[in-house]
């Protein structure tokens, strides 16, 4: 009996048609069928926030949600797309910077619910940052590099941001003739 069912993913830009049973997570599929191990197995009930993935920009524990629900939605993950991602890049520069990677094991989770807080509030005071952090777990920096860490990946994003608006500007043509 075959109770494989075929699926096609968009995960990090890229379309990966597999098939997989029907009731294996999101999780499961990206790191044992998709070899895509930056994304992190931990408590397996969506409160420790280690797994948490990007779903069409919006944070989702992936160890709570169904591979075959995620067809025909853009998956994005710590790995980030081929040709780069100058915001994930930011955020885990930040991160290193700040000192709010110590086992690393929370980070890949802390740095896209990040990414997602970044995309509609991008430049969140520290209770707007810590509402985000509820349910990613860290036990080892106390939260007070992250917060740092983030308030530097928001500044440091805005900053970019006004960097090429300047060059946007300095590029139009001039007036007259």
């Amino acid at each position: 009996m075959n109770d494989l069912t075929p699926v096609s993913l968009q995960v990090n830009g890229i379309r990966y048609d597999v098939a997989i049973r029907p009731w294996r997570t999101l999780l499961e599929v990206l790191r044992e069928t998709l070899t895509m191990t930056g994304t992190k197995r931990s408590c397996g009930e969506g409160q420790c926030g280690a797994c948490t993935v990007l779903l069409d920009g919006k944070a989702v524990s992936s160890c709570m949600y169904l591979a075959v629900e995620a067809q025909g939605k853009d998956i994005q993950t710590i790995e980030g797309p081929v040709g780069g991602d100058p915001a994930l890049e930011q955020i885990q520069r930040s991160f290193a910077e700040k000192g709010a990677i110590q086992c690393g094991f929370c980070t890949p989770g802390m740095v896209m619910i990040t990414k997602d807080l970044l995309s509609h509030t991008p430049r969140p005071d520290e209770d707007e940052i810590r509402d985000a952090l509820v349910g990613h777990v860290c036990r080892c920096t106390g939260y007070v590099q992250i917060v740092e860490a983030i308030q530097a990946a928001a500044r440091g994003m805005q900053a970019a941001a006004n960097g090429m608006q300047a060059a946007a500007g300095n590029a139009a043509p001039k007036g007259g003739a």
